[in-house]
């Protein structure tokens, strides 16, 4: 073994006695992957990745996925050894712990270098489709001298073997992302046992098949790593694919190559072995003070390129130095504000009735052009949609400069790459489809409210308004599996001035996911009459007719507010008093005040009008309470039939309300 083969292979020997500690003391994790990949993982970051952990936001540093998440001990390790802030030693000691930045899977804002949060597997390898998308559309817009980066991925076995693996490929592939490399732990290890189980797949031959150059190495070989990845940069024409051959719990004297390294401790004897095959003699938790000085070295030697980097950045323009320093949109508040007012004023102007998924079009052609980080796109839907605009260009393979991407179908590879596109920075990043469908789209929704990224979900057919598709693509049950998830803000705007609204507390909000919930069917432009002023809808729910003194309360969202208000008419002529409450969305009536949510809903009996099921309403409309909505699924028919047929009439509301207040 050479010298620089010698120097690797004690610097990986490092990540794998850190892993096998960190995992002992915590009696929970995943020693095997840690320990496998430590050679690859070692001539990444000492030769290529571009990093520098004195500035880990810096702009144009390479991004690291580990999308094998359950392996965050290498990441961890790595993060330590190069001396990332705050991850020290006493973090790896504190493995899995509560209160430490080192959690079980890697969180994104939990510590500096982790760049998103992955376990879910599959999720990683869409987020960094994502990343690659984001580094090549900025540096067509901001130029090549200031964004030129990659993205590398650390996959496993069974992140190729999550569908979501597919959808990701094939769109980077597409779009000849050639700044992507994927590092495929190549174990043919899985929980239940050798992949050979339950996996035949070629996967080279997968990756070729979507346009992506592959190659494969002997992943203990840190020459023939460092060749791959040398090749891997010098062509940009593709996605990479380095196939890296690896023994799972690499060094363990009895347990490598086997199934049981994967998500359990090896055990004191096992460890102690491993560190006599490895010829490591330091104590748990320590690294040899020459090993740590060569990762420490590692660690300084992206400044140069850093320092570099800022004096081009220095002699770019205002507007370049902006978009790189600062965080997306964050000078377009008043922008936002100005061309929803405007919107609005023209809004209230129109007469006309439309779906609110056409309201939210017009909105967008008001803010596409003073946001420019606005990134959109939809899943083979853009139509139906209405997610463009006449100031939308596509991104095409080769021609980044544009602001729309078309996903194609898949659902669920969009929002994890949206992820990626918000995680990287300088990007707001919205993607539709039918909201039935965001059940393809869960896991990446949930990991959007997770991290805390402003990613904007159009889901549109809201209801069973969208009719004759049926009860396939009828979303019954979904508002109320959306409103669970924290974090996450789902909006419903009942008319044209509502669904501006929504749109500009959705990109205000840059600490969480945004959703909108669009109509098919037409929809009054204006409910609560007169001028637009105040954005109402940022306070959740509001009285949109009626007042204090009443004998019931309707509570509705979206496409039915316009029947509770039909319904008070009707109740009115019987002299029976109802205020109408617009509730577009729950989660930010839910932040209001007590005296006001108090005010808003009224003591009088509540009736809630939904197209959707009850759950999660009866926090409104208190127990029993009363409710018009769904309780199955719908059917085919044209909307009207199917709203007249399931009782979701301003006749039944008002039925409703009669008994409520009698009652």
């Amino acid at each position: 073994m050479g010298e620089k083969a010698a120097k690797y292979r004690a610097m990986a020997n490092a990540i794998r006695a850190l892993a096998m500690d960190g995992v002992q003391k915590a009696n929970s994790g995943h020693p095997g992957m840690p320990m496998g990949m430590a050679d690859v993982a070692t001539v990444l970051f000492a030769e290529s990745l571009k990093f520098d952990p004195s500035d880990p936001n810096w702009p144009d540093r390479d991004r690291f996925v580990l999308s094998a998440g359950h392996g965050s001990m290498l990441l961890y390790s790595l993060l330590h050894l190069t001396g990332y802030p705050g991850m020290d030693m006493e973090e790896l000691k504190n493995f899995r712990q509560l209160g430490f930045k080192t959690a079980g899977h890697p969180e994104f804002g939990h510590a500096p270098g982790v760049e998103t949060t992955t376990g879910p597997l599959g999720q990683g390898i869409g987020n960094a489709v994502g990343m690659a998308l984001a580094e090549r559309i900025l540096a067509a817009r901001l130029g090549a001298d200031v964004v030129d980066h990659h993205t590398y991925v650390i996959a496993g076995d069974g992140c190729l073997m999550e569908g979501i693996s597919q959808e990701a490929i094939s769109l980077a592939g597409h779009l000849k992302l050639g700044k992507l490399i994927v590092l495929w732990d190549d174990n043919a290890i899985t929980i239940d046992g050798g992949t050979d189980i339950s996996v035949s797949d070629d996967q080279r031959a997968r990756f070729a098949a979507s346009g992506w150059h592959t190659i494969r190495v002997d992943g203990h070989d840190t020459a023939a790593i460092s060749a791959a990845l040398a090749k891997a940069r010098a062509d940009d024409t593709a996605p990479w694919l380095i196939a890296c051959r690896t023994i799972i719990g690499y060094g363990a004297p009895t347990k490598q190559g086997k199934s049981s390294t994967h998500g359990e401790p090896l055990g004191a004897e096992e460890i102690k072995g491993a560190r006599e095959k490895l010829g490591w003699t330091a104590e748990p938790f320590v690294v040899p003070a020459d090993i740590l000085s060569h990762w420490r070295e590692v660690g300084r030697r992206g400044a140069k390129e850093h320092a570099a980097w800022k004096a081009r950045v220095a002699k770019a323009d205002a507007k370049v130095r902006q978009a790189l320093e600062s965080p997306a949109a964050a000078s377009r508040t008043k922008d936002i504000e100005a061309a929803i007012a405007t919107a609005k004023a023209q809004f209230a102007a129109d007469t006309n009735k439309r779906a609110t998924r056409v309201w939210s079009q017009m909105t967008l052609e008001h803010l596409i052009p003073v946001v420019p980080e606005m990134i959109g796109g939809s899943a083979d839907l853009t139509p139906s949609n209405g997610t463009r605009t006449k100031h939308h260009t596509d991104v095409t393979p080769g021609h980044f400069a544009g602001n729309y991407i078309r996903y194609g179908v898949r659902e669920h590879g969009m929002a994890a790459a949206m992820n990626g596109l918000a995680l990287h920075g300088g990007i707001v990043p919205y993607g539709a489809t039918f909201l039935v469908f965001t059940d393809y789209c869960r896991p990446s929704i949930r990991l959007s409210a997770l991290m805390g990224q402003r990613v904007v979900y159009v889901m549109t057919h809201d209801s069973i308004g969208l009719g004759e598709d049926g009860p396939t693509h009828q979303p019954v049950e979904q508002l109320a599996a959306l409103r669970a998830i924290p974090n996450l803000t789902v909006f419903r705007p009942a008319d044209a001035i509502e669904t501006a609204e929504c749109w500009e507390l959705a990109l205000k909000a840059t600490d969480r996911p945004s959703l909108l919930a669009l109509t098919r069917q037409a929809v009054p432009t204006n409910l609560r009459g007169g001028a637009a002023g105040e954005n109402l809808s940022a306070k959740g729910a509001y009285v949109i007719s009626g007042g204090a003194k009443r004998d019931v309360t309707l509570l509705a969202t979206g496409s039915e507010v316009g029947l509770a208000v039909e319904a008070a008419a009707a109740l009115a002529k019987d002299g029976i008093i109802a205020a109408v409450v617009s509730m577009p969305s729950f989660e930010l009536f839910r932040e209001q005040p007590k005296a006001y949510r108090d005010e808003v809903l009224g003591s009088a009996p509540r009736v809630g009008v939904e197209a959707a099921v009850a759950q999660g309403w009866h926090e409104w409309i208190g127990n029993p309470g009363t409710f018009i909505g769904m309780s199955t699924f719908g059917a085919s028919a044209p909307a009207a039939k199917l709203f007249e047929h399931f009782g979701i009439t301003a006749a039944k509301v008002a039925e409703a309300a009669k008994a409520a207040a009698k009652a």
